[in-house]
């Protein structure tokens, strides 16, 4: 019987023990039920599903933005520091979502996650549309980010089911540039809707928009975790055949409870390790300069430029241009590159082959922020800004998705919990940064405001080149294995 790598079948038998007539596995390496042999229609189809729900879920991040000023008024609130809440509060219910969702992922499958939380999910932006105070509104909205939180956090676990490493670049593109330019359509929503039909269709237009998707993860989307599909297989087996000996392949010999105890701690003793902590804190930082941007361009392009909601709302699309950018040059190069060093080192993959795209983002990030910052400052024409943020887009998504495939790659059999941890410090920062925008602009100024963001990533250059020379040294080393 084949056995598992990192959670892949390795198609082979294992060479030191004799088979256990009692273990349930896949039925050799061309078994049709393990996602990797999927056809590629049916691979296709989960990684477009799962696409749109992460481009859904970003969108409602940000529906908000534009549309701050109008809640402040109807609920006779000037507190702008509440108003940025209602935006930021989301990435909290991301903070929190994934330490429940990853584990109960590992234990009942991820399908069933997607349908429960799509369901919730149109529920909760029902509520934000329907809130009768400020208060129930930021509650609605974290619930909202909570249930928006599972296609973020098992997008890439799915993806590592269904596709082999060598090829997962490019459909990991396609899932993370719903995440990342999401944010961006969001302003751009409520900035035409709220001015015409008022500030709730914004939210109705969510629940809207959620529902059809919500039909056709019911009925299209099918369990892709190995760990799950043995495990009911054994269960069907042991009905079949009267013998309750019979158990998975994958089974660790953990009750589910003892399983989710272990389970839903995993993601936060995972971020103990280096490798993890350091990359997730630098997409982490670079992700917070996204929501930064998106909750200030209304006093930038509205203060500096005279713009209305609407235009203020098109500004982001600098950001998103850069974001699609960044998508494709990371799709068509990272598999490319990663292939290419491979062969000159022996032909032994290692995850460290996806961190050169890195420093390529790494170094568009401060350009776009120094660029952005002065520009915007000095009032030049407001399409040099837009620009700006582009090489800020451009930058961002680079450096996420080299980080993510890095990180899926060194731990693919713990791929929901690695992503859990790198969203839960992501979406942190990106949650806590906007908060203090305009009192950082306020005391620095445009210019200098985003110049000291500019320095701060311009400290994390020298990680992805660290951990390419050092990190299988690392990753390897016994001491960071008891995380896991």
């Amino acid at each position: 019987m084949p056995r598992f790598v990192n959670g892949q079948s390795a198609g082979g038998p294992s060479d030191n023990a004799p088979e256990d007539a009692n273990i349930v596995d896949f039925d050799g390496p061309n078994d049709p039920e393990n996602p990797i042999n999927w056809s590629p229609g049916k691979k296709a189809a989960a990684i477009t599903i799962v696409s749109l729900m992460t481009l859904l879920s970003p969108i409602g991040s940000t529906i908000s933005t534009a549309a701050t000023p109008e809640i402040l008024s109807h609920f006779s609130s000037s507190n702008e520091l509440l108003g940025t809440l209602v935006t930021t509060i989301w990435l909290l219910g991301y903070v929190f979502g994934p330490m429940a969702i990853a584990p109960l992922s590992e234990m009942y499958g991820r399908a069933a996650l997607y349908k429960i939380c799509m369901v919730l999910f149109i529920v909760f932006n029902v509520a934000c549309a329907l809130s009768p105070s400020l208060e129930s509104l930021i509650v609605f909205r974290f619930l909202a980010g909570l249930a928006g939180s599972c296609p973020v956090t098992l997008g890439t676990g799915s993806i590592a089911d269904m596709i082999p490493r060598e090829r997962r670049a490019g459909a990991m593109a396609s899932y993370v540039i719903g995440s990342v330019l999401g944010p961006s359509i969001g302003p751009i929503c409520s900035g035409y809707l709220t001015p015409v039909a008022g500030w709730r269709w914004s939210f109705w237009l969510m629940a809207i928009a959620s529902a059809p998707l919500a039909v056709i993860v019911m009925a299209l989307v099918h369990e892709s975790y190995p760990y799950v599909i043995l495990q009911r297989k054994a269960a069907r087996l042991r009905k079949e055949t009267g013998n309750p000996k019979l158990r998975s392949a994958l089974d660790t010999g953990k009750t589910p409870r003892e399983l989710f105890a272990f389970s839903i701690w995993r993601p936060l003793r995972m971020l103990s390790l280096p490798i993890v902590f350091l990359l997730s804190l630098y997409a982490a930082v670079v992700y917070s300069y996204l929501y930064l941007c998106l909750t200030t361009f209304g006093r930038v392009f509205g203060g500096q430029y005279g713009f209305a909601s609407g235009p203020s709302g098109l500004a982001t699309l600098g950001l998103g241009i850069g974001n699609v950018l960044g998508v494709v040059t990371g799709g068509l190069t990272s598999d490319r590159l990663s292939a290419l060093l491979t062969q000159r080192n022996g032909g032994e993959t290692k995850p460290e082959y996806r961190l050169p795209t890195m420093v390529v983002g790494g170094i568009c990030v401060p350009i776009g922020l120094f660029w952005y910052g002065w520009t915007a400052e000095n009032q030049a024409h407001w399409i040099v800004p837009i620009i700006g943020t582009g090489f800020l887009g451009v930058g961002m998504i680079v450096t996420y998705m080299a980080s993510t495939m890095y990180l899926v790659d060194a731990y693919t059999a713990y791929a929901a919990s690695v992503t859990a941890s790198s969203t839960i410090l992501r979406c942190l920062c990106g949650a806590l940064l906007p908060l203090v925008g305009d009192a950082m602009y306020d005391a620095l100024g445009i210019g200098w405001g985003t110049s000291l963001l500019g320095f701060i990533s311009v400290a994390f250059l020298p990680v992805p080149f660290f951990f390419y020379f050092y990190g299988e040294r690392i990753r390897k080393a016994k001491r960071f294995q008891v995380a896991i």
